[in-house]
């Protein structure tokens, strides 16, 4: 496998690193606008655990393509990130296979910092039918990326997904391959008085089972929910019902589903 760092529009690597288990970038240098940094040499339909960044935490992913693109975001598209990610002259990325612990460890499927708003073959990947003013702070991979404080709103580390004031708002999850869980968590933002909250959302599930779960408390701590299913490919938040508040603003912070990988 192979980690390279080049600009789109000329596509001459800047720094390169390869390695048969895992490949260790660390180069010089600064990041410019329109940089890609790409993974190569991967095999399909396996995990990977990933770190594209040292202030970005690593992520345990499902990839099911040879070669993954990961775009460095500048000016608004960082605003989600830590600040000091991306940033200075001197960088480290790496790549490696995932160990058969981890592949079969219970863990937070939901969790991926790797995850952008415009991806295919990397799993978990969050998407949604709005996000507020198409802010790269209110987009749907904000909900994933392990980032849990819920006290504001806007830039990292208090980045959420926004509905946009939508009352047809939905959340969608992809885990890319079958899992199994017994417990979801969300972290609805609390930024009171500027948020409102849910009292009720439901969950679809790929198997075509649903529920519906109730959150009457106005609190910043995780509303935990006791659900159990199996060989779950994807699951949709949606029919979600604002308290009777007069701010207009619910939004999600963070969703946890924990449990194993089913294959």
């Amino acid at each position: 496998m192979k980690i390279s760092v080049y600009n789109d529009w000329d596509h001459i690597p800047k720094a390169e690193a390869a390695g048969a288990e895992e490949a260790v970038l660390a180069w010089d240098g600064e990041y410019r606008k329109g940089d890609i940094i790409e993974f190569s040499g991967l095999t399909p339909d396996a995990f990977y655990v990933v770190k594209v960044d040292a202030a970005v935490d690593e992520a345990f992913v499902y990839i099911t393509q040879e070669t993954v693109l990961f775009t460095v975001p500048f000016y608004e598209k960082k605003t989600s990130y830590n600040p000091l990610a991306f940033f200075g002259n001197r960088h480290v990325v790496t790549i490696r296979k995932a160990r058969d612990f981890e592949i079969n460890s219970y863990r937070n499927l939901a969790l991926n910092p790797f995850d952008q708003h415009e991806v295919s073959g990397v799993y978990p990947h969050a998407s949604a039918n709005v996000e507020t003013r198409g802010e790269a702070v209110f987009a749907a991979r904000n909900a994933i990326d392990g980032c849990i404080a819920t006290l504001s709103h806007g830039e990292w580390p208090y980045e959420s997904w926004g509905i946009n004031r939508q009352d047809d708002a939905e959340f969608t999850l992809d885990f890319g391959r079958p899992v199994s869980f017994d417990e979801i968590r969300l972290y609805t933002r609390a930024d009171f008085p500027h948020d409102n909250w849910w009292v009720e959302a439901t969950f679809t599930f790929s198997d075509g089972t649903s529920e519906t779960v109730h959150m009457d408390k106005k609190v910043a701590e995780p509303h935990v929910f006791k659900i159990s299913r199996e060989n779950i490919t994807r699951l949709k938040l949606g029919n979600l019902i604002k308290a009777d508040d007069p701010s207009p603003f619910p939004a999600l912070t963070q969703i946890e589903v924990y449990g194993q990988n089913s294959i």
